[in-house]
């Protein structure tokens, strides 16, 4: 058989940066996979986030056109009544103001609308 202090086969020898270079470059694909994930998930979670406020804004437009229904239909509080009749109190006092300045019209017959009952 042969020399036994020659290499039993010529084998090329695999450089000492080969590993290290296929090591870099899965490195790298594996770093822009993450970032890309992240970029995905990102604007996914944007989307997402658009469509709930989108939905959040329909259902606040939802609830006030209801409070306003509800609101329109519901019968008067007396609070209600209290607060219109202070407003009525002061259109009234108002008015008596404006009459007194007008002395002239008011002599003639006061207002055109004919009298005004007055409540205590």
């Amino acid at each position: 058989m042969g020399d036994s202090s020659r290499p039993m086969v010529d084998r090329r020898s695999t450089p000492a940066r080969l590993p290290e270079a296929v090591r870099d470059a899965v490195e790298r694909t594996l770093q822009a996979t993450r970032e890309g994930a992240e970029t995905t998930r990102t604007r996914a979670q944007d989307a997402v986030d658009e469509l709930v406020r989108g939905a959040e804004a329909g259902a606040e437009a939802v609830r006030d056109r209801v409070k306003d229904a509800i609101e329109e239909r519901r019968p008067a509080t007396s609070d209600d009544l209290k607060e219109l009749r202070r407003e009525l109190h002061a259109i009234a006092r108002r008015l008596d103001a404006i009459e007194e300045r007008l002395p002239a019209q008011r002599a003639r017959g006061g207002r055109s609308g004919g009298a005004r009952k007055r409540s205590g």
